[in-house]
């Protein structure tokens, strides 16, 4: 017991390592002057480097050695702890100091550059960092690919889903590919045939939209005690379980767009604040992995915010925020407006029947650069072409095309996948919940997020990284993960009425 106790000082000197970057990271993103983001990028670097160093330490490989031979003397939650901390050990094993830092550093120049790319639609002007970027990721995939034993691919996936890997994803991604544009086309058909929204008729402040943001947050279950709302170029959720940061960005013309949003991180964020406290800065006490993070917040945003019972519940707080005399602010217009299916440029815009499709896209692009079958530089044009094929929608240029995202920029690849394997487990386990609980929807209706929480707490947030992902979702819902209640779900939602 002596190693694995040293291990877990250890471990959680690292984790307040990390949770540094993640609010270095945060002001990054969110209020960093422009003139500072060399320094920046310096320290974020020094960061990884010190908690690589600290993984890579010599007497980090006795120590496990020693604990793992004395292993029948640890329980249940200690031994996946210690699992956990061999997997961190192997990862930073992988890869060299040297690679660490060249990737922190490229990272932020690039991140630093998309920003103005973006905003000027010049991706030529963004290609030599992006390219440099690509590069030092692919030198990643092969370091991890060989120490886990994984194709260069799955190594990326493996860091965001551990234990998911492209032959997993493939066969579900291809069902959506058949159902989905088919279905889309009926949706489309359905809601033209019944009406499409009113428009807005008014401007709406940023600071009321902030208010309404700020109101809701705290409804479902946010406290400004252990976090705040911002602004940003590309929201996230970020911080620490004891510092949760969220941010959006606001269009004037649609508050929808920066509230759907905020409800998305909200669910990242209620994820973080749920894991298990008595393991907190111990590594079986994080989230367990991406796919059922964005399960977390696709269920509050798509499944729960979406949905009548919620557009019902805040009218009256959207009246206050925003005064009376817009038709467009009624509870069937806006259940209308926040329910609307169309074929769309823009991912983060995107309703959940199209979705996927987005997703699809980015995720064979992202197979093709790392493979080296696509070169950055044609990415623009592979871009326009997937839209056109999985989306049926025509990017009028760059800045809403190719680098509408952050993710590849600061060098997420392998993430994109986790969104829409999140989407089907949100539905699966909304679907089980309310199995258990059928007061769910009326406690929504009534604002009342108390029944929800209760079980996602029970079977999600409690549980850190204590199973796997597959063990917790069939722990959860009785099944293995598929799109069966995703589509059910979309069926109920799109063509019953």
């Amino acid at each position: 017991m002596e190693a694995y106790r040293e291990l877990e000082g250890r471990f959680k000197r690292l984790a307040l390592v990390d949770e540094a970057q993640a609010i270095l990271g945060w002001d990054w993103a969110t209020m960093m002057p422009e003139g500072s983001a060399d320094a920046r990028a310096d320290q974020l670097a020094e960061l990884s480097i010190i908690a690589h160093e600290r993984l890579s330490d010599p007497r980090l490989t006795d120590l496990l050695n020693e604990a793992e031979a004395s292993i029948d003397q640890l329980d249940d939650w200690r031994a996946a702890n210690l699992s956990e901390m061999r997997r961190l050990w192997l990862d930073a094993s992988a890869l060299s100091a040297p690679l660490v830092e060249a990737l922190s550093k490229a990272r932020s120049a690039c991140e630093i550059m998309w920003r103005a790319a973006r905003s000027e639609n010049n991706f030529v002007a963004l290609l030599p960092t992006f390219e440099t970027v690509v590069a030092l990721v692919r030198e990643k995939s092969q370091a991890r690919a060989a120490a886990f034993s994984l194709d260069p691919y799955d190594a990326l996936i493996d860091q965001y889903e551990p234990g998911m890997c492209a032959a997993q994803i493939d066969p579900i991604f291809d069902d959506l590919t058949d159902y989905l544009p088919e279905f889309t086309d009926r949706v489309i058909d359905h809601q033209r045939t019944n009406g499409s929204a009113l428009s807005f008729e008014r401007a709406f402040p940023v600071a009321k939209q902030r208010e309404l943001n700020e109101l809701l947050m705290g409804f479902i279950g946010f406290s400004f005690e252990y976090g705040r709302l911002d602004e940003s170029h590309h929201p996230f959720s970020g911080g620490t379980p004891d510092d949760l940061r969220i941010t959006t960005r606001y269009d004037e013309t649609d508050f929808t767009s920066s509230l759907m949003a905020v409800l998305h991180e909200t669910g990242h964020a209620l994820y973080d604040r749920g894991l298990p406290k008595i393991w907190q800065r111990q590594p079986v006490g994080g989230a367990l992995g991406m796919s059922i993070h964005e399960s977390q917040s696709l269920l509050i945003e798509m499944q729960v915010c979406r949905s009548a019972e919620f557009i019902r519940s805040i009218i009256p707080f959207i009246t206050d925020v925003f005064g009376v005399g817009d038709p467009a602010l009624t509870e069937g217009n806006l259940l209308r407006h926040v329910q609307c299916v169309k074929r769309d440029s823009i991912r983060v815009e995107a309703d959940e029947v199209t979705y996927p499709a987005h997703i699809i896209l980015r995720y064979q692009l992202e197979k093709l650069i790392i493979s080296e079958e696509l070169r950055p530089k044609d990415l623009p044009h592979a871009w326009r072409e997937g839209m056109l094929e999985f989306v049926k929608a025509d990017p009028v240029d760059d800045r809403v095309g190719c680098l509408q995202d952050i993710h590849w920029y600061g060098g997420d690849f392998g993430y994109f996948p986790t969104y829409t394997m999140g989407a089907l487990g949100a539905a699966q386990m909304f679907e089980a919940a309310k199995r258990v609980d059928p007061s769910i929807l009326s406690s929504i209706e009534r604002c009342d997020f108390r029944p929800l929480y209760d079980w996602l707490s029970q079977n999600v947030h409690s549980l850190g990284r204590y199973l796997t992902a597959s063990e917790l979702i069939k722990r959860a819902t009785g099944k293995k993960l598929d799109t069966t209640a995703f589509k059910t779900h979309l069926k109920q939602r799109y063509l019953s009425n």
